[in-house]
Parts: C-alpha cells; sequence; structure tokens
C-alpha cells in the first residue's frame, strides 16, 4: 500500500524568503532518498535541497522564482508503506547541511557611512527626513533583504516592494540604488572621513566590442557574481591602505622540510601557510585592533577574543574564502589537515555557509602560483587582509658587511585606515615578519 507524503522545506538555517534557481524533479519521476529536487540561491549560499524519502514523485508545488521560507511545500510524493515518515522540517536540517553547494565569498559588508547613505536618500526625494518618516508606510522584507540594503546605505523603507503584497526583494533594493546614482548623476556624496571632497560616481559607457573585432560573451559564475558585488562594497567603502615588507624564511624552510616525514606519517601534508596562519593570530593578540571590526554606526570597535582566519582558495567557479576556526588553540598538524580538507570541499563546490562565515582576519596566499607584489581587497567587515606571494632566493646585507643568501617572502597587508593608521600597519607587518622569520618566537 502507498502513502502520499508532502515534502516540505526544511530549516536551511539563518535564511528566509529563499529564491528558487533550479526545479530538478518532475511529476512521475522516482526519487531515492537524499537525491537533489531543488536548488535554492540565497544572498550567501547556493544550496540543493535533497528528497528526504524515496518514491514517485506525484506533483510538484513550486517553480522557478518562487521563494520559499521553511514548512512551504514543495512536491508531493508518493511512498511504500515501509518508509519512514517524511522528517520535520526542524529534523530535516542535518539533510541539508550536507547538501550545501557552493557559497558566497565572504561575510557581510562594512556599511556604507551614514552621510553618504542620508546623500543618498535625499537624492531620490525632495520631502524632508521628517515629513518621510511620518508618510513611509512600513516596509515588509526578509532579515537577509534588510541586512542587503543596509550594506548598501539604502533605507529600505523608501523601496517600492514588487513582491507579493509589496514585499521588498533584492532587485527592488539594487533598481532603488540604481536610479538614485542616476538621478544624483555625477554629484558628490561626501562621506564619512571623505574630507569634503566627496565621491563621484558614474555609469560605464555601453560599448559594442564587436565593432572591433570578434567577440564571444562568457557568462559569470554566481560564485563570481555574490564576491564581486562584495568586493566592489569592501573598495567602495574602505579607506585601503597597503603596507608592504618581507619576512626571511629560510629558517622555517628547513623546519618544515625536517617535519616532511613526521607529517606524512600523520597523513597530512606541511606548508608554510600553516606557519603563517600560526604567526598572524600571535600577531593579532599583540595588536588587537587588526581583529576586530566597527560596529553599524561606524562609531564604535568591537575587538573579537576569538581568532578564526580566513583562508583565499582558488576554486574553478572562482575565489573563495573558507573560515579555520581557534587557529589559536590548534597544532601544525591539524590546522594542515583542516586546511587540505576546506580546500577541498570548496573546489568541489561542498562549503556550507557555516565554512564561510565569522572570520576575523584574511590571507590570500598566491606563492604557489607565482608573482612578486598584489595588493589584496580587505574582505570587510574584517579590517585587514594579508597577501602573500612568492618567495625568492635573495642576498641579504649582513652586520659584518658580508651578503647572505636567503628566501625572502613577500608580504603585502591592505588595512581598513578608518581603524588602522600608518604606524600600526608598519608595526603589524614588522612584528609579524619577526615571527615568521624566527617560528620559536610563536611559542612565546
Amino acid at each position: 500500500m502507498a502513502n502520499i507524503e508532502k515534502i516540505l522545506l526544511p530549516d536551511v538555517g539563518d535564511f528566509d524568503d529563499i529564491e528558487i534557481i533550479e526545479v530538478i524533479i518532475s511529476a512521475g519521476d522516482d526519487v531515492n532518498k537524499d537525491d537533489s529536487i531543488i536548488m535554492l540561491e540565497s544572498d550567501k549560499a547556493t544550496m540543493e535541497i535533497p528528497s528526504p524519502v524515496s518514491g514517485k514523485i506525484q506533483s510538484v508545488a513550486v517553480k522557478v522564482g518562487d521563494r520559499i521560507s521553511e514548512g512551504t511545500l514543495i512536491a508531493e510524493i508518493e511512498t511504500s508503506e515501509s518508509q519512514p515518515p517524511v522528517p520535520a522540517p526542524a529534523a530535516a536540517a542535518k539533510q541539508v547541511a550536507s547538501a550545501v553547494a557552493a557559497v558566497e565569498v565572504a561575510p557581510v559588508a562594512a556599511q556604507v557611512a551614514s552621510a553618504a547613505s542620508q546623500n543618498l536618500e535625499r537624492a531620490s526625494s525632495p520631502v524632508s527626513d521628517l515629513a518621510d518618516s511620518a508618510l513611509t508606510p512600513i516596509a515588509h522584507a526578509s532579515p537577509s533583504i534588510r541586512r542587503f540594503a543596509r550594506e548598501l546605505g539604502v533605507d529600505i523603507s523608501r523601496v517600492n516592494g514588487s513582491g507579493n503584497k509589496g514585499r521588498v526583494l533584492k532587485e527592488d533594493v539594487q533598481g532603488y540604488v540604481k536610479s538614485t546614482l542616476a538621478s544624483a548623476g555625477t554629484a558628490a556624496a561626501p562621506g564619512r572621513g571623505s574630507g569634503g571632497m566627496g565621491l563621484q560616481i558614474s555609469q560605464a559607457p555601453v560599448i559594442d566590442f564587436s565593432k572591433f573585432g570578434e567577440t564571444e560573451t562568457q557568462v559569470l559564475s554566481r560564485i563570481k557574481k555574490i564576491s564581486g558585488a562584495h568586493l566592489h562594497r569592501s573598495w567602495v567603502s574602505v579607506p585601503h591602505v597597503t603596507q608592504f615588507d618581507e619576512a626571511d624564511i629560510t629558517g622555517l624552510e628547513e623546519f618544515r622540510k625536517s617535519l616532511a616525514k613526521e607529517a606524512e606519517k600523520k597523513g597530512v601534508r606541511l606548508t608554510p601557510l600553516v606557519f603563517i596562519m600560526k604567526a598572524v593570530v600571535c600577531a593579532l593578540q599583540e595588536i588587537p585592533e587588526f581583529n576586530s571590526s566597527l560596529d553599524a554606526s561606524g562609531d564604535n570597535l568591537i575587538l573579537k577574543k576569538y581568532f578564526h582566519i580566513g583562508v583565499a582558495v582558488d576554486t574553478p567557479n572562482g575565489l573563495m574564502v573558507p573560515v579555520i576556526r581557534d587557529v589559536d588553540k590548534k597544532g601544525i598538524y591539524q590546522l594542515s589537515a583542516e586546511l587540505s580538507a576546506v580546500a577541498a570541499r570548496a573546489r568541489d563546490g561542498k562549503l556550507s555557509p557555516a565554512d564561510m562565515q565569522g572570520g576575523c582576519f584574511s590571507i590570500s596566499s598566491l606563492g604557489g602560483i607565482g608573482g612578486t607584489q598584489f595588493t589584496p581587497i580587505v574582505n570587510a567587515p574584517e579590517v585587514a587582509i594579508l597577501g602573500v606571494a612568492r618567495a625568492k632566493m635573495q642576498p641579504v646585507y649582513q652586520s659584518d658587511g658580508t651578503f647572505k643568501p636567503a628566501l625572502m617572502l613577500p608580504l603585502a597587508l591592505s588595512y581598513d585606515h578608518r581603524v588602522i593608521d600608518g604606524a600600526q600597519g608598519a608595526r603589524f607587518t614588522n612584528y609579524l615578519s619577526q615571527l615568521i622569520s624566527d617560528i620559536r618566537r610563536v611559542l612565546l
């Protein structure tokens, strides 16, 4: 005897009103337990939702473009009597956690300065703030959309919603910003710390490149689209400064190679990056302003007492920054194993949202590819990021007047100048260089 069960969207974490970007099943399809049935995309993640049971799909209640939340009916499925009951949404959360396919590159960006936000708002309406607040109805929007609006410095009560019952969607917020910038033209938008100079924003010209020769249009991956928007917000809203330095890693490399056999027995491969991560934590403990974030107002600094390090990973779909937690509490072998595992999940598109959140400081290492220096973009709301290029043997002048060959590692520290000044930046790279040059200092 067969049963008709309802497949509901389970608890997928801190997400609400999530858009369906692909419906994998159709009525009449036979599916097995844990087979993917739909794919969702939020502002932070793309995830596949699995079927909680095996059976034949009787009807599909959703379509591409629908926005659904926990408990929404996805489909009805005919199962045999021996099948276990469909788990309740809360009980199915563990199944969903294993089905996450790809995640946004980074945590949410720092909010646009309040003065710039007010300027954008005033540019869209001649009505005073006081009158507007009295006449504007309360906007209906999900928490993720409200957060997205705050990141762009948008008062969501001014946005006209195009969703069901006037609900504000992500496209509505984006459209509001575009229309505001268009109406403001290239007028200066003075922001916090701008010194009255202001920021001029103009639309990029539309160019038909095919006039000059053969072209091909390639759609950006979802990861690049999402991370690109985040990087742009970070670049525009964070006043960047980059401090360059270098560290003598001759001794570190000798020590690392001496541990190669021991690491092999433990089933891990030691890389210079794990030693750099430990050194970075010591530097963060020494200068805690680097382990902080500005609050929403921009007037207070939130100092973090934990040490979670984001590590940039090159994947076929674009750059991703998974987070290694509690680096201060782990040894180099454990860090090597975690780093290898999370990098593999990133390349396979199997990171979960939790893998990408909670970072304090990021490291981007291009040593395996090449280059001499680069200027990484701060991964807001973090206040600093370390760029590591390829090490190179160089003659280093000694105090006795001779030169000695040394393996020198280029370092590039980009930081938020609202939080960190040049002197602090130089102290940080100097101290970090000392730690890396004599890794024994990490134990002190």
